[in-house]
């Protein structure tokens, strides 16, 4: 195994650091929880807030809240994530796959524009898409 450099280190060191300050973060933009209970992790939660974070990494983007939370209540439609954007009612997204990920969070999280096909709700209403 090569040996790290003081570089690599500063790398490393950056990287922890816009990680923390996503957990962290008070004045974001948007959040987007990612529905992690044992149900979920079983349908591939895992995989889906992986998704989410290799978007905000490949786009270095800090002002968007990344987080998890427990069981949602709807196991049959895992995995699922809620996304808010400041001043609109949070929208849960059911039956994600990395590539419907890919599009809500180009539509939605950085648009603005719900994305109809996925979502199961809007505020606590159910949609009727």
């Amino acid at each position: 195994m090569p040996k790290l450099t003081i570089e690599d280190l500063e790398k490393l060191r950056e990287r922890a650091k816009k990680q923390t300050f996503l957990r962290e973060a008070t004045d974001y933009r948007a959040k987007i929880t990612v529905h992690m209970g044992t149900c979920g992790i079983a349908a591939g939660a895992r995989e889906i807030m992986n998704a989410f974070l290799k978007e905000l990494q490949e786009r270095d983007i800090t002002d968007v809240l990344l987080t998890n939370s427990g069981c949602a209540g709807l196991c049959s439609r895992e995995p699922m994530a809620t996304i808010e954007i400041k001043g609109q009612a949070p929208v849960k997204y059911v039956d994600l796959t990395p590539e419907k990920v890919k599009e809500i969070f180009e539509k939605h999280v950085l648009g603005g524009e719900i994305v109809k096909n996925y979502a199961l709700g809007i505020g606590s209403e159910k949609t009727d898409y």
